[in-house]
């Protein structure tokens, strides 16, 4: 009688009962927990700072580089590439094991059908003796939510469901920046390219003028060795930066899921780079930006809800049956009274002794909380550190710019200087070649500059989490 006076009230806590352990509440990380500031402190000067949600680029966010061939190649990231094809996978098995998690709120039923034929002797009557059984029976049974532990990991699963998503579009950004970048190298290659073979071309007029002036007794052999090696050193160097467009062309090709004999991308002669601003943001809305904050944030939710899934195991279960079905010896009878069978029954169960493996369980899940609140703690420190990094590059990159460039103009001065002097036949030919080389490497500096500014844009907009906009539903390529 007692079992039944409480049964009622224990389904009534089963479907209104707040589940056990504690309720999620996101961490403060360790950048707000001081006192997160209104601004970066690497913004350059003449930038104004604005809300990333309301100017940086979303989406298709390479496009602010204007370059079609750039907007083709990432465009097929999302559709190819191999990385990102593994993190939809994951996130499509994250979201069905969340699915599977929410079963466990409803009924599992169970269809069966049995036959058998049994023969004994009987010696009374000398005589074999033959039964038939036939049974078809239909089982159910309900563990009630009691203490919220189906809950809690349901919380557990869509939490991590929701943090693969965030991991997808944390891979998508990872492999569009980094094409990005090595779009953008391999057309500053290019450029070096031709800053190479202009080198080349003029290194071979003064190897001319020079055996010219050797041929007419004017200068000494040593001159002509002088501008021989200059222009064989040139003509290395450009065999060289051709290595490194080949390798960064079989890079791309990877990213976009070809094999590098099957792409080929061709040289742009007019191609200028164009860097773009891109206003950082707030530190606080960087939070809400990047998707691997989203992720760790995410993790720390799972984590926290496993914990109320330890205790819920202190906590006795209760588990309802039911079946019913037919049993006769043919299947005609199943249908009169006698060839009907049910039955139902109610367990509860608890461990009265497990040797601590319970608390052991308990505790595991709160370091594993801990763990995960740190990692997102260190994933915002990590966040705030690149957009300040990168920012402050691009503000020291840009002055470096405007000062080697005043140094390419120099050089060039100075190597026509030399070369007029030379031809008057003042000056011998290693002031020549010294000039010479100067104005080159100041050139090719001054284009590697370029390429680490144009990087440097790259990694910021990737920090402040490129096109993510916080929606933790992925829209999923069609196959």
């Amino acid at each position: 009688m007692f079992r039944i006076r409480i049964l009622p009230l224990i389904l009534a806590a089963a479907l209104t009962g707040c589940a056990v352990g504690p309720d999620y509440q996101r961490p403060d990380s360790a950048a707000s927990a001081s006192g997160v500031a209104d601004a970066f402190s690497e913004v350059p000067d003449g930038w104004t700072v604005a809300s990333p949600a309301d100017h940086a680029p979303r989406g298709d966010w390479w496009t602010i580089y204007g370059d079609p061939v750039l907007n083709d190649l990432a465009a097929q990231v999302d559709v190819s590439n191999q990385n990102v094809a593994a993190a939809v996978a994951r996130y499509r098995q994250a979201r069905a094991s969340a699915q599977e998690a929410r079963s466990a709120f409803f009924p599992t039923l169970g269809l069966s059908y049995g036959a058998s034929r049994n023969g004994s002797y009987d010696k009374s009557t000398q005589a074999v003796q033959i039964q038939n059984s036939q049974n078809l029976s239909l089982d159910a049974s309900w563990e009630p939510d009691i203490w919220g532990g189906i809950r809690r990991q349901v919380e557990s699963s869509d939490a991590g469901a929701e943090g693969s998503a965030a991991d997808l579009a944390a891979a998508r950004l990872s492999a569009q920046a980094e094409l990005v970048q090595d779009y953008l190298q391999l057309r500053i290659t290019d450029a070096q390219i031709r800053l190479s073979e202009e080198t080349v071309v003029a290194y071979a007029r003064s190897l001319q003028l020079t055996q010219n002036k050797y041929a007419a007794g004017i200068v000494t052999k040593a001159d002509v060795a002088q501008a021989q090696s200059q222009y064989k050193s040139a003509q290395a160097q450009a065999i060289d930066l051709a290595l490194t467009r080949k390798q960064l062309a079989h890079a791309i090709a990877i990213l976009v899921g070809k094999a590098p004999s099957q792409f080929a991308l061709a040289a742009d002669p007019g191609w200028k780079p164009a860097l773009p601003v891109i206003p950082a943001g707030v530190p606080s809305q960087l939070l809400e930006r990047r998707p691997d904050v989203a992720s760790a944030e995410r993790a720390v939710a799972s984590a926290n809800a496993q914990v109320g899934v330890a205790k819920a195991a202190f906590f006795p279960s209760l588990v309802l049956k039911a079946s019913g079905g037919f049993q006769s010896a043919s299947l005609s009878d199943w249908f009169n009274a006698p060839g009907r069978v049910w039955a139902l029954g109610a367990t509860v169960a608890e461990t009265i002794f497990d040797a601590g493996a319970r608390s052991a369980r308990s505790d595991q899940a709160v370091a594993a909380y801990d763990a995960s609140v740190a990692s997102y703690r260190q994933t915002v420190l990590g966040s705030l550190q690149e957009v300040e990094d990168n920012l402050a590059a691009i503000d020291l990159l840009g002055k470096e710019v405007d000062a080697q460039n005043d140094a390419v103009a120099a050089a060039r001065e100075a190597e026509r200087l030399a070369l007029n002097q030379y031809t008057a036949g003042t000056v011998d030919y290693l002031n020549v070649a010294s000039s010479q080389t100067t104005r080159y490497a100041s050139e090719k500096t001054a284009l590697q500059l370029v390429g680490r500014q144009l990087s440097a844009s790259v990694l910021l907009i990737k920090a402040i989490g490129g096109g993510w906009d916080g929606n933790v539903t992925p829209q999923l390529a069609q196959p």
